[in-house]
Formats: structure tokens, C-alpha cells, sequence
């Protein structure tokens, strides 16, 4: 693709997606200094979009895209995957990404990591040792920390104003005590009223279905209400990622969370903006075709996003957006992802 057919495809993206001057620094995996660079003003959310089938390399290329230094040196670091059940990926985070991640995060000096959760279709403890995590873990000097088996005090509840639950809902204080917090979730349709489950619906995996002594269900009181999309959105709103990775090597356009309709989606993207990582992974699951629900309206009226970006998580328009790529067929790929926030209308005069 030459420079003149690139900034037409880009135009025909309505200019949202932007390709940063970081993509062309490097050219090991084949960057063409020649492709224009898209600039505008203000501050950006950064997502690395790595076009790949490989994990641990595509984790790496992402990571590296973001730039870290030292934000992880010398850090205890809980890591957040997707073990709602022990389905095979996309249905839960693939082994391979998991163990890519947390060698990244050694590499960047992490002291300490924990490795947790609680899954919402079986007993968490079941599902961590059909995945082997346990003896993953312990490779990677890391501990497992199983939500299930909690005390009282160990959660912290939060309950804010105007907040849709009822009851507020609990974080569990050692996740919150980390003072690094990743998660690597996967890219899917959710058939049980979340639409989708990327980042964001990822974090409803650090809610508590109970609290010992309590016999108050907030899992029910979620997945029974008319806004529990909305209600995803404020789980969110008590914690701050240093780092999502999304694994889009595969993909679930329909069903989901645990089995559905799979398409190789070939795709790494990572950010610290949970609004723009699932702006852009709702992006790439209506570019392969996905439900009615999924692809309802523009990209930032789905409730989910719509509602972490009124709580203020993370970017409130495409066009705050800018992508990080290494390669030309990184950027390809992206321009055409970008095209799904084309139809939003727009004067021009």
C-alpha cells in the first residue's frame, strides 16, 4: 500500500484511528518509513495493535509498542486473567499469553506477582488446576491467589453515589493492596446480557459473589438487572491497570463466554485505557460480524463503554484514540479495524 492510497483509506476511516509516529521508530518487523504519519492535538489513549498469530511474540511487540521504563520495577503485581471457567480459549485465557505477560513483567523488574481470580462458571480452584496454573505460577515465581476462599475482612466494599447496586459490591483487599494491577482478558461475545467481555467485563471476575457471613448474592443482583452493563462499568471505577493485554488471536463473534462461533482474529492489543481497548476490540469483532446487541449503534453507545466513559475510566470518542503499530501489516489491518467508526455521521462544511 503507497503513501497516497494509505491516507485515502485512512480518510475513508473518518480519520479516527491514529497511526503514531512510535510505529515507524522501529523497523525489525518491517515498518515502511514512507507511510505518512496521522498527527492531531491533545493527549492521546495509547493501544499497541499487533497483528500476529504468535503470543508471546505478539505480547512482547505490544508491550514494547507502550513504552514502559520503570513503572513495574521493584512492584508487587496482581495479575488479573480470564479464568471464568476452564473452557478452552477464547472461553478462558490461553496459558500462552498468561505465561508471555508475566515474563514480560519479570523482565521489567516486578518483585512480586499474584496471580488470581474467581470464576463465575465453576469452582475457581477446580478451574486453575485444569489449567495448570498452579505449576505455571510457580515456574514463574508467582503465587495464586483463589477468590473463593477470602475471609470477610478480606474484601473492601465500595459504594458510591447514584451507584446502580443496590448493595455496593466487593474487591478483594489483596488486589487492591498490589501496587501494580494487570489483566489479560480475551475477545468474545458474552450471551448472558454483558453483549461483550473484554477488559472491562473482565474486572466483574474481582467482585465478590459473596462475602463470608453475608448471604447477600451481588452476582444475581448483576446478571438479574436490566443495567448490568452499566453496572460492569462502575466495578471498574475502583481500580487503575498499569497494563491490559487483550488476546484476539482467536475470537468469539457470537455466543461466548465459555463456547460460541471462533474466527482467527490474529490480533495483540494492549493499553491502559480499558475504555479504548474495548472501543477498539468491539471494532474488530464487528469487522469479522457479530450479534445484533454487539453491533448496535457506534462503538461508544454500547453500554458498557458508554458508562466507564461517563464515570471518567478512560477516552469518551474514537478520535482520542491513537493506535501504536510495528509492522505495515499491523497498520493495514488497523486501518481496516478502524473503518467499524466510519458510519458516525459527520458535517462537513
Amino acid at each position: 500500500m503507497n503513501r497516497r492510497d494509505w491516507l485515502k483509506e485512512m480518510g475513508a476511516a473518518g480519520g479516527i484511528f491514529l497511526i503514531s509516529p512510535a510505529a515507524f521508530a522501529c523497523g525489525r518487523n518491517g515498518a515502511d518509513p514512507s507511510v505518512a504519519q496521522v498527527r492531531t492535538s491533545g493527549p492521546k489513549a495509547k493501544v499497541a495493535f499487533v497483528k500476529t498469530s504468535d503470543r508471546a511474540e505478539g505480547v512482547k511487540r505490544a508491550i514494547e509498542l507502550l513504552g514502559y521504563k520503570d513503572e513495574f520495577k521493584g512492584k508487587s503485581v496482581f495479575v488479573k486473567p480470564n479464568f471464568n471457567s476452564a473452557d478452552v480459549f477464547p472461553g478462558s485465557t490461553h496459558n500462552d499469553t498468561l505465561l508471555a505477560v508475566t515474563e514480560e513483567l519479570r523482565g521489567m523488574g516486578a518483585k512480586d506477582m499474584t496471580i488470581g481470580d474467581r470464576s463465575g462458571m465453576g469452582d475457581t480452584a477446580a478451574v486453575m488446576r485444569s489449567k495448570d496454573i498452579p505449576a505455571l505460577a510457580k515456574d514463574q515465581s508467582a503465587s495464586t491467589l483463589v477468590f473463593d476462599d477470602l475471609k470477610d475482612d478480606d474484601w473492601k466494599l465500595f459504594r458510591f453515589e447514584n451507584s446502580l447496586w443496590k448493595n455496593g459490591f466487593a474487591i478483594p483487599k489483596p488486589v487492591l493492596a498490589a501496587e501494580a494491577i494487570v489483566q489479560t482478558c480475551c475477545l468474545k461475545t458474552h450471551r448472558f446480557g454483558g453483549h461483550f467481555t473484554l477488559s472491562l467485563k473482565n474486572s466483574v471476575g474481582l467482585a465478590a459473589k459473596r462475602i463470608p457471613g453475608n448471604p447477600y448474592n451481588f452476582m444475581s443482583e448483576l446478571h438479574s438487572s436490566p443495567n448490568q452493563r452499566r453496572m460492569i462499568a462502575e466495578i471498574n471505577a475502583s481500580y487503575n491497570p498499569s497494563l491490559v493485554v487483550l488476546d484476539g488471536v482467536e475470537a468469539f463473534t457470537d455466543g461466548g463466554p465459555d463456547k460460541g462461533t471462533r474466527v482467527a482474529s490474529n490480533v495483540i492489543i494492549a493499553g491502559t485505557d480499558r475504555v479504548a481497548v474495548d472501543a477498539v476490540g468491539v471494532a474488530v469483532l464487528r469487522h469479522f460480524g457479530t450479534t445484533a446487541n454487539v453491533s448496535k449503534g457506534t462503538i461508544f453507545e454500547q453500554d458498557q463503554i458508554a458508562q466507564a466513559a461517563k464515570l471518567g475510566l478512560g477516552v469518551t470518542a474514537p478520535e482520542q484514540i491513537e493506535i501504536l503499530t510495528d509492522s505495515g501489516e499491523s497498520r493495514e489491518y488497523a486501518s481496516e479495524i478502524g473503518k467499524q467508526f466510519s458510519y458516525q455521521e459527520e458535517v462537513i462544511n
